[in-house]
């Protein structure tokens, strides 16, 4: 009988461990070696903590039956340290626990014959809330990000005191499998108005490894062409370049820069992201096939990000600003879909780009490990469309919350003396004005841009215009305009109720040094009444917790009438075997979906996003309550779809 070429052939782990580990990836040649066997590194981006623990190993066992030899992900500071000093690394008891245990992940790695790289941050961009930082950074005075400030370093040292044993325990040399380890993220691009980036700040880092006994590769990631090498410390790290197309400028730049080193992308992006009002964005499998290729036969080692994008669930989506201002007037929030129009999809499904992977590392690799058979696709289902049951208005909802903060001024959500004085990270906060009397025609004034989206109501009668068409962002209620004036109506009201429902629609996490100062709310001036201003506040967070989520009492039958403002409406999906599906949100207008108490993400009208990836794990055999908290105008029924639905637009892009 003959056995089949992949029944002899060694598995990853056999063939760079066996007989013994003696040493790491180096890159003291101009090629990789691991335990002193040559390696090109065939790697692909997957965050954990964007996909459901239940389908790690699943969206693991893919990339390697692609022919992946490695995973790479950054590791969020504000997920592990969700609240100041308290750490969260799978059994903290955060709503996001389920996706943190990040020993668990490398390990699941490992077991499916995998390597890995780690971007511990503590800044990793990523289209994610604050660049992964935990906005209880904010309320430290001064504090200086990014930079050796010691004010800073105080909280990073703590952070990597609890993290980094971890990840040492996972180097290559002790058994496990991370060969690298990268210190910052494109630290390269602080550079500019006037600020040099700071190389102590990535010496103290390196430090902190050092102290915790990891001995592993250390490496940055920037673009050469644009930043050369500011953003490492030559002779120290070896600096990979990120791009996403045309990699020989940068590849050549790289070995001017590091003679005689090895050549890597730490990102190529095959793929980008979406923010909310642009329409879908996507690269063609034959840019993505040429740029591909013309990294391997450079050649060059390569990170594809991201081969898997999954979801940034919750309020963890991230926001760019466009145009190199610092008072938020370029504000862009990113989708709840991180799609990335990757080789896997946002739920793990093959696209032509991972068939093209498989053959071009195939064609290109002259190490020829076993690789698993390629899973099959996981099942999608369109369930029943099923009715709004219950609703609960505005001020059902404020007597639900257990928090409220007399304040004289408006303040931001950070400085609130909530969550152990960590303040308030995610979600909304109403800013509430009791017995005000109104003139006819009065109009209200916001000084300031708002941080970053509010609904006015005046005695829980919706005064703002609803954002039905992307235009609306330019009007009042939102962060583009300065100074913002509302009309409150034409009838005089004495002892009214005002409310302001702001939204925190995900923190700026890429630009330069000053553009992280992201509080969120009303607080860069005040309010005003026809020029007046408005004191003695009562402000009311609204975090969405997963605990608070499912104890809300005082639902009510709805009403018919369907009143426009914010409010929540729930619905009940009964179903016999959960399986993955998408809510469909195209008939809603904004807001915040609920799944047994998870916050799902978010969705609006404005798209590109239509419909929101619900994974099988979240829900449960029998009844199941989705809970919509809709901004403005609701619609009665809640519908699925068996695929993801956006406005998609081909393109090119050089950098975000």
């Amino acid at each position: 009988m003959t056995l089949s070429v992949s029944a002899v052939l060694p598995t990853l782990y056999e063939y760079y461990t066996l007989p013994a580990i003696t040493s790491g990836l180096s890159a003291n040649q101009s090629y990789f070696t691991l335990n002193d066997r040559n390696i090109t590194l065939y790697s692909g981006a997957m965050h954990y903590f964007r996909v459901p623990k239940p389908y790690w190993r699943d969206r693991l066992r893919k990339m390697r039956a692609a022919g992946l030899n490695a995973v790479e992900t950054y590791i969020p500071w504000n997920l592990h340290e969700p609240e100041d000093g308290k750490f969260d690394f799978g059994a903290g008891g955060s709503d996001m626990q389920d996706f943190l245990d990040v020993k668990e992940f490398f390990t699941i790695a490992q077991e499916e014959d995998l390597l890995a790289i780690a971007r511990p941050g503590p800044y990793i961009c990523s289209e994610w809330e604050f660049g992964g930082f935990p906005s209880w950074l904010l309320r430290t005075k001064d504090i200086k990000v990014r930079t050796s400030d010691s004010k800073y370093m105080k909280y990073v040292t703590r952070y990597f005191n609890m993290l980094l044993p971890i990840l040492a325990m996972l180097q290559f040399t002790k058994g496990g499998p991370i060969v690298a380890f990268q210190i910052e993220n494109e630290y390269g691009s602080t550079e500019g108005a006037g600020f040099v980036p700071d190389r102590v700040y990535l010496q103290q880092l390196v430090d902190l490894y050092k102290k915790h006994g990891i001995n592993g590769l250390l490496v940055t990631s920037d673009s050469p062409t644009a930043h050369r090498d500011v953003g490492t410390l030559p002779g120290v790290l070896l600096q990979t370049a990120n791009f996403g197309s045309n990699p020989k400028p940068d590849f050549d730049l790289l070995k001017q820069l590091q003679p005689n080193k090895p050549t890597m992308a730490m990102e190529f992006w095959g793929g980008w992201f979406d923010h909310w009002s642009e329409t879908h964005h996507t690269t063609s499998d034959e840019d993505f096939r040429t740029t591909y290729e013309q990294i391997l036969s450079y050649p060059a080692s390569v990170n594809i990000y991201m081969f898997h994008g999954g979801t940034s669930f919750g309020f963890m989506n991230g926001a760019n600003l466009n145009n190199g201002e610092d008072d938020n007037s370029g504000y862009q929030p990113d989708t709840t879909s991180y799609d990335y129009d990757a080789p896997l999809t946002e739920s793990g499904d093959y696209t032509d780009k991972y068939v093209i992977v498989k053959e071009l590392v195939k064609k290109y690799n002259t190490v020829l490990t076993k690789l698993p058979v390629a899973p099959s696709i996981t099942e999608k289902v369109q369930y029943q469309k099923t009715a709004i049951e219950k609703e609960m208005l505005l001020d059902d909802i404020v007597s639900n919350l257990p928090n409220v903060v007399q304040s004289l001024n408006v303040v931001s959500m950070e400085q609130l003396p909530i969550n152990n004085n960590s303040g308030q990270s995610y979600g909304y906060l109403i800013y509430r004005r009791d017995n005000i009397d109104i003139p006819a025609n009065s109009v209200l004034t916001i000084e300031g841009r708002i941080c970053d989206t509010v609904v006015v109501l005046v005695n829980g009668m919706l005064m703002s215009k609803p954002l039905i068409e992307q235009d609306g962002l330019d009007g009042f209620g939102f962060w583009r305009i300065k100074d913002g004036n509302l009309t409150l109506g034409p009838r005089s009201l004495k002892n009214a109720t005002l409310d302001l429902v702001v939204e925190n629609w995900g923190r700026v996490g890429y630009g330069l040094l000053y553009q992280f100062n992201q509080f969120k709310g009303l607080w860069q001036g005040n309010v005003l009444l026809n020029n007046e201003k408005i004191t003695s506040w009562k402000l009311y967070p609204l975090e969405f917790k997963k605990s608070w989520n499912n104890n809300l009492v005082g639902w009510n039958n709805p009403s018919g009438r369907w009143a426009p403002g914010p409010s929540l409406y729930k619905a009940t999906l009964t179903i016999k075997k959960p399986k993955d599906s998408y809510i469909y949100m195209e008939d809603w207008t904004k807001g915040i979906v609920i799944v047994n108490g998870f916050v799902l993400g978010r969705y609006s009208r404005i798209g590109p996003q239509q419909t929101l990836y619900l994974p099988a794990p979240f829900l449960r055999e029998g009844n199941n309550t989705i809970i919509v908290f809709e901004h403005y105008i609701p619609a009665k029924q809640i519908k699925f779809s068996r695929t993801a639905q956006f406005k998609t637009l081909r393109m090119r892009r050089n950098h975000a």
